[in-house]
């Protein structure tokens, strides 16, 4: 199972992700990309396998991986103090990964009836998300339905 992490700025929410998966499901492979250097080195630091900084690593990685997870303006181009562009909002809205958005409300977007929670409290919230998954997709690809006999 392979899991895209995208952060930007300092890369602090995308390490406390990093931390989290490599604890909760150490068999994934973590792929970190950063909209900027620093947020890459910071989650390689973090425990990510690989990594890479910019536009075409998020258009390339978007369409390979089971899930993508980061903050809302992952997918809103001009986000993060412009470091998003319309290019990688559109790869990773159109990856057919499963997405898992924290809704960071820095990105000047507010998502009505969610809950005002800490950044550890999101990422908490995320992560348990994307273990849940991965457990309910490989009990399904584990069942005798499944099987070629």
């Amino acid at each position: 199972m392979k899991v895209l992490v995208i952060d930007g700025q300092g890369g602090r929410i995308g390490c406390r992700i990093i931390e989290n998966l490599k604890e909760s499901l150490p068999e994934a492979e973590i792929i970190a990309v950063g909209t900027n250097s620093i947020a890459t080195a910071n989650m390689l630091k973090a425990g990510a396998q690989s990594g890479a900084t910019g536009e075409n690593p998020v258009v390339v990685c978007s369409a390979d991986v089971d899930f993508i997870i980061g903050p809302l303006g992952i997918v809103l181009a001009d986000s993060m103090l412009g470091e998003v562009t319309e290019r990688m909002a559109t790869a990773v809205s159109r990856s057919r990964a499963t997405k898992v958005l924290l809704p960071v409300s820095r990105c000047g977007t507010i998502i009505a009836g969610s809950a005002e929670l800490s950044p550890t409290e999101l990422v908490g919230s995320a992560c348990a998300e994307i273990v849940r998954m991965a457990k309910e997709k490989a009990r399904k690809s584990c069942t005798p339905d499944n099987y070629d006999l």
